[in-house]
């Protein structure tokens, strides 16, 4: 990360009182970011992360529960920091009208680190949440280009047109460069609305935007041919009839998603976030390697259940009746997110075939 693990200097900018359980204890969250460091390090771990290169990109999407309106430890931040630290450009869904986790994981990152964020959503529906995407500005270059997905008016059966009833969650699209390739990013936190599979107005909204990428990508002038899709879609398998619709506009699910183990942190299995492609170069498609990250197994683990059991406090600020239980099924996941983290590595560096094609014109 860009700052030197300075915790001293965290406690001087973030100060809490003395007995606060959300102050920074920096042994404890040292010893837990090694643990985390070594999870993404070991070449034999299902969180297995390969290094950061000039030659690939490592794109990420990340629901981080309740980004920004939870009172989250100040250790988690720095977790968070060190998850998203592994990767290049990170879609994030869940931010919440205050920006200042965001702020303070990005310093935490260092300088070169950048964001840009959308508005937020307002209404119940909406839940008064923004999109975001974090990049690091070494590697990754933002076109400029960005903007909230509207969805046009649609003609009607008489013949006039009508406006479409949009997302419940406004998309963000924005354009990025990183090596020789050059993409439009949408990311995506569709309805959830019932706890069931193919939930109508779920499919319809993958339908609508999948729909309205493949026709703006078609448009005259586009910036980019190169439409990425990603996001948390609310899916329950990456076989069912919100995924075909996916796929049925000409997204691409990478091949090995659907053997990657689920997204959602809980009992039933759930595909819940996706990335999808639609390209015109398909050079892009060679992924190098697909993931998803369980953070669980290095921080916030049973084994560690007795480093915080005293703290532990309800939403109505009790003690909980099960400490192991709330600790696991609800605690943990408000400090760090009721989602897993999913990335691919894609390759940016297509000089050697530029050259080939040189040679053989």
């Amino acid at each position: 990360m860009g700052q030197p693990y300075d915790f001293e200097r965290f406690l001087i900018q973030y100060p809490r009182q003395e007995g606060d359980r959300r102050r920074l204890i920096p042994a404890r969250a040292a010893r837990n970011l090694l643990g985390l460091r070594a999870s993404f390090e070991d070449p034999h771990s299902l969180n297995f992360v390969p290094a950061k290169s000039e030659s690939h990109l490592l794109l990420a999407t990340w629901n981080i529960q309740h980004f920004g309106s939870t009172e989250r430890y100040d250790e988690s931040l720095w977790y968070i920091a060190e998850v998203l630290s592994r990767f290049d450009l990170i879609a994030i869904q869940e931010v919440k009208q205050s920006l200042r986790d965001l702020e303070i994981v990005t310093q935490l990152l260092g300088p070169w680190w950048k964001y840009i964020v959308s508005d937020v959503t307002a209404g119940e529906p909406g839940n008064e949440e923004r999109l975001a995407y974090l990049f690091d500005s070494r590697k990754v270059r933002f076109s400029g280009l960005a903007g909230e997905i509207v969805l046009p008016p649609i003609k009607g059966e008489d013949g006039n047109m009508y406006p479409a009833r949009q997302l419940v969650r406004t998309p963000y699209m924005a354009g990025f460069k990183a090596g020789w390739s050059s993409f439009i990013l949408s990311t995506v936190h569709l309805i959830w609305g019932e706890e069931v599979e193919d939930f109508a107005p779920r499919v319809d909204e993958v339908e609508q935007v999948a729909n309205f990428l493949v026709n703006r990508r078609s448009e005259h002038g586009a910036w980019s041919r190169n439409m990425i899709l990603l996001g948390d879609f609310n899916m329950f398998d990456s076989a069912g009839v919100a995924a075909q619709a996916l796929t049925n506009s000409g997204f691409l699910i990478p091949h090995g998603r659907e053997s990657l183990r689920a997204t959602n942190v809980g009992e039933e299995a759930r595909f819940y976030d996706q990335i999808a492609f639609l390209l015109e170069d398909s050079e892009i498609m060679n992924l190098s390697s697909i993931g998803v990250v369980d953070f669980f197994e290095a921080i916030y683990s049973d084994e560690k259940f007795d480093d915080y059991r005293d703290g532990l406090r309800t939403a109505s600020g009790e003690v909980p009746a099960n400490p192991l239980r709330y600790f696991r099924n609800y605690w943990r996941r408000r400090e760090m997110s009721d989602h897993l983290l999913l990335w691919v590595q894609l390759p940016i560096d297509f000089s050697n075939v530029h050259l080939s094609n040189v040679v053989n014109s």
